[in-house]
């Protein structure tokens, strides 16, 4: 977001220069593999891949709905390789699980060949990794890498592609570093669990147990279809949820040799009581951006913020000194008398049930996190904001860019310090959210656990891909709904999605579109009704629900926005 009136016209071309240096990345990442802390993954290591060239069919590989075959033309060694063809809402991903050491360093590589086409290892202990290509129409090798964590035993490798893209081939992958110990290398893949039954719940977090499974060295844990949790035991608590809200369960069981079906499902419920991670926020929930300055939109004082408002961020936060350290202070502009008449209206604000952030960032913004040390002032700082002034919680509206490893510490400490009732809110721009291997989306992936809400920004973008392949031009219902499609099947639950879109003609450079299209959306993605050329191929009634900015310019339209999206919001099943 901006504090001028109109966002400066070089915000989108620093969208196509990430981009294009997001690409210029991947393809320097082909050269050669990366090598972290830890036990040194040395050239001369061992292939921990079972059947990595797909001579032996799709021995070892699991395949999501049956996508995946193999075949003798294109190959890159060999005589097979992989073919998977991604379907629907399926990416067509093909996956295996691996015996591996603790605090020991991994290179994983694949050469691949094919439209967006991604190589990944999950369930690392530390930060789960991923590179991908956009186009490879001959064979290009994928390289990433891992340290694993203090107790981890096993990680699932992976390929995938993207929805309403065609069939991509994957050959030769190579998982190099200390081997784990895999058991009897006869052992099967362990049976599907069975018992599975929910436990206490808060208003953010279920328990779940089931029946031990013979053979098994870890169990996967599903939320609505999505893996959320990896526990070597047999038992999870899932975090992260919203307030009385229904959620479906499934658990698989895994060993070296691969991945159980999935269980039979159970629904848990969570109760109505705030707090509990991801903060106190209704089911459906809207938020808005209160300017600390005077841009042309209505000046407004806290208290005057319209009662549709479940979450305000206050923009913005500034920038110390201190690498990663963050200040605020009151503009004049506003036309507080004392910092205490603030602080009561944000106590004011809480009475009535809503959240108040501060937000870090906005198109000005230059707070850069690309270290433990910046991490940790970062985290003690917005910290010491919130007892000073009563935040909630924090936004994060970084527009020039995020380090998703250094940003997850930062947030994790936060989070240690705040407790189960903080709020973290993010508005990722249009480009941020494109891929899973994105910064911004690695972010929220590796936060699920405490992340409240994504509000990307659904304008100042241009024509940006949905989740089915096509493009789409911004302005349009389907622009919305293909591309929150990206978040909803690529992780983020649906409580955890939000549509971010400007209040008036004069929030945003470009992008705005009608209330009426807003709420055509929001029905689309929760009902499956109202929706353009695109629908998608589920519905989702846990969608959050909306952001705009900001409540000024809401104002300064005579609140039209929050009049018309609000009661939709709050209306969604």
């Amino acid at each position: 977001m901006d504090r001028a009136a109109h966002p400066r016209p070089t915000r989108l071309r620093r969208s196509f220069a990430r981009l294009t240096s997001a690409f210029a990345a991947i393809a320097l990442g082909a050269t050669g593999l990366v090598a972290l802390g830890g036990t040194a993954a040395g050239a001369a290591a061992a292939n921990l891949a079972q059947n990595p060239g797909f001579e032996s069919g799709l021995s070892g590989w699991t395949c999501s709905a049956g996508s995946g075959a193999t075949v003798a033309s294109p190959v890159h060694g060999g005589s097979a390789a992989l073919k998977a063809t991604p379907a629907g809402t399926d990416n067509a991903r093909c996956a295996q699980t691996v015996a591996v050491k603790p605090n020991s360093s991994y290179t994983l590589s694949a050469w691949v060949q094919g439209s967006y086409v991604y190589l990944g290892a999950s369930g690392t202990g530390t930060t789960d990794v991923s590179a991908w290509t956009p186009s490879a129409p001959g064979w290009q090798q994928l390289s990433t890498g891992f340290t694993t964590g203090a107790n981890t035993t096993s990680v699932t490798v992976y390929t995938h592609g993207w929805y309403g893209q065609p069939a991509y081939y994957a050959d030769d992958i190579s998982l190099a570093g200390p081997g784990g110990d895999p058991g009897d290398p006869g052992d099967p893949v362990p049976g599907a669990p069975s018992g599975l039954r929910t436990g206490g719940a808060t208003s953010s977090s279920i328990d779940l147990s089931w029946s031990p499974v013979t053979g098994a060295t870890g169990y996967n844990v599903y939320r609505d279809g999505s893996k959320v949790q990896s526990v070597g035991g047999a038992s999870a608590t899932v975090t992260g949820l919203a307030a009385s809200t229904s959620y479906q369960f499934q658990v698989t069981a895994t060993n070296a040799a691969g991945e159980s079906p999935r269980s039979s499902a159970v629904t848990g419920t969570t109760t109505a009581g705030g707090g509990g991670g991801g903060g106190a926020v209704p089911k459906h929930a809207v938020t808005g951006y209160w300017q600390n300055f005077n841009n042309g939109a209505a000046v407004q004082k806290l208290r005057e913020v319209q009662d549709q408002y479940d979450i305000i961020a206050v923009a913005f936060a500034d920038a110390t000194g201190t690498p990663g350290a963050v200040d605020f202070t009151l503009d004049p502009a506003v036309g507080y008398g004392s910092e205490q008449q603030f602080k009561d209206d944000i106590k004011a604000k809480q009475a009535a049930g809503k959240s108040v952030v501060i937000s870090i960032g906005g198109q000005n913004g230059t707070v850069s996190i690309n270290d433990s040390a910046s991490a940790n002032n970062f985290a003690d700082s917005v910290y010491a904001l919130m007892r000073e002034y009563g935040f909630n919680g924090v936004d994060i509206d970084l527009e020039n860019g995020l380090n998703a490893t250094y940003m997850t510490q930062a947030l994790r400490a936060l989070s240690a310090k705040a407790g189960s009732g903080l709020v973290i809110t993010m508005a990722p721009q249009t480009i941020d959210m494109q891929s899973t291997s994105g910064a911004y989306f690695q972010t929220a992936l590796n936060i699920k656990d405490i992340l409240t809400v994504v509000n990307m920004q659904y304008y100042n973008s241009g024509s940006m891909l949905g989740c089915d392949g096509k493009v789409y031009s911004q302005g349009s219902v389907d622009f919305l709904t293909a591309l929150a499609c990206i978040q909803l099947e690529g992780g983020l639950s649906p409580s955890q999605v939000g549509l971010g879109l400007p209040a008036s003609t004069r929030g945003a450079g470009s992008g705005y579109v009608s209330p009426a299209i807003v709420n055509n959306a929001l029905d689309c993605l929760a009902r499956g009704t109202n929706c353009g050329s695109f629908k998608p191929a589920r519905t989702y009634p846990g969608l959050r629900g909306a952001m705009t900015w900001s409540t000024n310019w809401d104002a300064t339209a005579g609140n039209a926005w929050s009049n018309a999206v609000g009661p939709k919001v709050h209306g969604l099943p």
